[in-house]
């Protein structure tokens, strides 16, 4: 199979279970390269527990997770993953946060410089993390999950804790890194305006209850080109098909 037509991420019947409590059961869905792809759905139904499972953070999920057809059975630098709070080691400099996976004082790194520039802090690699305003902090954060230069990025809920604006203005920031960068990404996202904005397909996981875990309602691609404007009456009506699920 052509490696470029080839799904990046295949997940084949991901379950995961609390007890006697099923969360999600055998959810399955990909991503092809380059894709930004939306997870939604009502408080509850796991979509962060499935963003960690996906990652290999959470060994005690069953199914499949492939990267390029190969089981993802750990992390891997492939796949970078951003949380929603910046969780950046307040004694370590921004450089040395950014390169941590490098080593914990690996700051000098030259691809730090690089990333720092492209995320629009260029200047602040000395300072620590409690001089930066949370926007900052968070753009901290984007150049982290990017330092090994992964294929796949997971974002769960990571504009959700800053204002309007500095949430719009890291929404454009994504849009460019991931122009830039050809990386697909996986995007969970509680705002059905984010997902509209920033996805080519977003999908819908179901509510998750006694007895009935959350699987996949909906996939609903978004055939409109980017920027988009959230006047559009095309969102308007995604919109629509999203709160009615």
């Amino acid at each position: 199979m052509n490696r470029e037509l080839a799904p990046l991420l295949e997940v084949r019947g991901l379950t995961r279970r609390f007890g006697e409590r099923n969360v999600f059961d055998k959810v399955s869905f990909a991503l092809s390269r380059g894709e930004i792809v939306s997870l939604v759905g009502p408080s509850g139904c796991g979509k962060s527990t499935l963003l960690r499972a996906v990652a290999g953070l959470d060994r005690t999920a069953t199914g499949t997770v492939l990267i390029d057809g190969v089981p993802l059975l750990a992390p891997s630098p492939r796949v970078g993953m951003i949380f929603q709070e910046p969780r950046l080691l307040p004694w370590l400099s921004v450089a040395d946060n950014i390169a941590f996976a490098a080593g914990p004082h690996a700051g000098d790194d030259p691809r730090v410089d690089a990333l720092l520039a492209e995320v629009g802090l260029a200047g602040v690699r000395d300072a620590l993390p409690k001089q930066l305003s949370g926007g900052m902090a968070q753009r901290v954060a984007l150049a982290r999950g990017l330092f090994n230069e992964p294929e796949l990025l997971l974002l769960d809920e990571p504009f959700s804790a800053v204002d309007a604006i500095t949430r719009a203005r890291l929404q454009q920031l994504l849009l460019a890194l991931k122009h830039a960068r050809g990386t697909t990404v996986l995007l969970v996202t509680h705002d059905l305006d984010e997902a509209l904005s920033l996805s080519d397909r977003v999908l819908l996981l179901s509510p998750a209850g006694v007895g009935s875990p959350s699987r996949i309602a909906r996939e609903l691609p978004i055939a409109l080109q980017r920027p988009r404007n959230p006047r559009d009456a095309s969102l308007d009506a995604l919109r629509e098909v999203l709160l009615e699920m």
